[in-house]
């Protein structure tokens, strides 16, 4: 592979990051190849050393994606996160992405139901005076208020355990790709001497 082709489909795999972090990432490349052409050796050999120019972008955008999250904490970051560090597996995705999409599903749910929940609290303490809530006015102020905190609680612990999620599945993507990357790069077929003694 030829310096040009290798920098074009790291270009090509880098669609979609910052287009300095893409510049800075593709500089770097451009200097091994200078570093390795000024020692003497080809762009086919620099390539070669190098790896698999698809795979160093999917493996740099995934650390892009989780360093992210660990700097803004928000759910754009945190699925940038998951789904950069679940491209680098295809098998991942087939197990992993529908039991997460459930536990997502799950996880928004619980979300709206804590807003609906949050606002019929506040319909309660607001109307319920009004509308001559068993209990009297007191009693309906202070149940809307207790429906409101409620929601309040179940959003924060819901936000703890979305946090927690995220750090989970990019600690389980990053452990299972460090055990799997052995098997993924191809390694090299070397030619062994074949003495042509027997025994």
């Amino acid at each position: 592979m030829t310096r040009a082709e290798f920098i074009a489909r790291l270009k090509n795999g880098l669609v979609g990051l910052p287009t300095t972090t893409a510049n800075d990432i593709v500089a770097d490349y451009e200097a091994h190849f200078e570093d390795g052409l000024a020692a003497g050796r080809t762009e086919a050999e620099v390539a070669a050393a190098l790896g698999d120019p698809g795979r160093l972008a999917r493996e740099l955008k995934a650390e892009a994606g989780i360093q992210r999250w660990h700097q803004e904490k928000n759910p754009s970051a945190a699925a940038a996160a998951v789904f950069a560090v679940l491209g680098l597996g295809a098998i991942d995705i087939l197990i992993l992405l529908p039991i997460l999409m459930g536990v997502v599903g799950t996880l928004f749910g619980f979300f709206i139901a804590a807003i609906a929940l949050f606002f019929a609290g506040g319909a309660i303490m607001v109307a319920g005076p009004i509308a001559g809530f068993p209990g009297g006015p007191l009693a309906a102020v202070l149940m809307g208020l207790g429906l409101m905190a409620g929601a309040v609680f179940i959003g924060a612990l819901l936000t703890v355990f979305t946090i927690w999620l995220v750090n989970g599945v990019v600690w389980f993507a990053r452990l299972h790709y460090r055990l799997l990357k052995p098997a993924l790069e191809p390694t090299p077929v070397q030619s062994t001497p074949f003495s042509g003694a027997s025994a």
